[in-house]
């Protein structure tokens, strides 16, 4: 029999997705993972009630957080992802042939055998290529002892709640810069900013004082309610963000890789800012 599965992680705004089928419903030292069918939204997978990924709009979300900034740099070979445990992210980045290295560091191992077992569908075979280094550990741990320098980082964080947290705080979003290769990129999920104003400024202000270029830019997952949702945006580099579509033409053909939302015209679209989230942006 199916049910409704609330979410409510803003305190005036709820939604709900129907369960037809519970597939998965149990707790990790770290958090609770529950999967269910959904028919439009396919496997749902939420964590601490809070909708993590789905089947259905995956694509949006993941081809924006890797393939905008990867071709943005335009010679990205080592790439680091913090978070990310439905390998949905890493299935995207390791599509360019010319990464060599991708460093993932999740702090639940559970999660990503989870993600294994369950969303394959999403994660595909990622987590066998042998260019992956993954690492269990917390993010802030290892972006604070990290001696290795990479191309792009991404944040692919739950929202700033429970072991998330620590992902949004300067102290992090320092030791991530000290990742970086010189004009590296480091792209940050950010929330939706209509209900989630302050996660972004927050991030902004922080942004704003350790890079060069600070920016946010959008796209829109339908599952993520509440109007678009926001990614940081840092570099060193300010011709990074400032590709000619020509330009990121060229490499989105010669990468070879297939994209259902990102292309050329979206990658530089999404830094259009509607006025409120502007502000919200500094």
């Amino acid at each position: 029999m199916s049910r409704w599965i609330e979410e409510s992680l803003h305190a005036d705004f709820r939604t709900a997705l129907k369960a037809d089928k519970i597939l998965y419903d149990s707790e990790t030292d770290k958090q609770r993972l529950v999967l269910f069918e959904n028919a439009t939204f396919g496997r749902v997978l939420t964590l601490d009630g809070v909708v993590q990924t789905t089947e259905g709009d995956e694509y949006i979300y993941h081809e924006m957080l890797a393939h905008l900034p990867v071709l943005a740099h335009g010679a990205a070979k080592k790439v680091l992802i913090v978070g990310g445990g439905d390998g949905g992210l890493l299935e995207e980045v390791l599509k360019h042939s010319g990464i060599e290295k991708v460093t993932q560091v999740e702090i639940d191992a559970g999660v990503v055998d989870f993600s294994r077992q369950y969303l394959s569908s999403i994660c595909k075979a990622a987590y066998d290529d042998p260019r992956l280094d993954l690492v269990i550990a917390d993010g802030l741990d290892f972006v604070a002892q990290c001696a290795e320098r990479y191309d792009v980082v991404l944040v692919d964080s739950t929202d700033p709640i429970g072991p998330g947290e620590v992902l949004f705080s300067e102290t992090f979003y320092g030791k991530a810069k000290d990742c970086l290769t010189p004009g590296g990129i480091l792209v940050t999920q950010n929330g939706v900013p209509f209900l989630q104003g302050d996660e972004l400024k927050n991030t902004m202000r922080a942004f704003k004082a350790l890079f060069a270029d600070a920016a946010c830019y959008l796209a829109t997952v339908p599952s993520y309610t509440g109007g678009p949702m926001a990614f940081g945006w840092g570099s060193g580099d300010a011709a990074k963000r400032r590709v000619d579509l020509a330009t990121l033409k060229r490499r989105y053909k010669a990468s070879g890789i297939t994209t259902r939302y990102y292309n050329p015209a979206v990658h530089q679209a999404a830094f259009a800012l509607p006025n409120y989230i502007a502000e919200l942006a500094g």
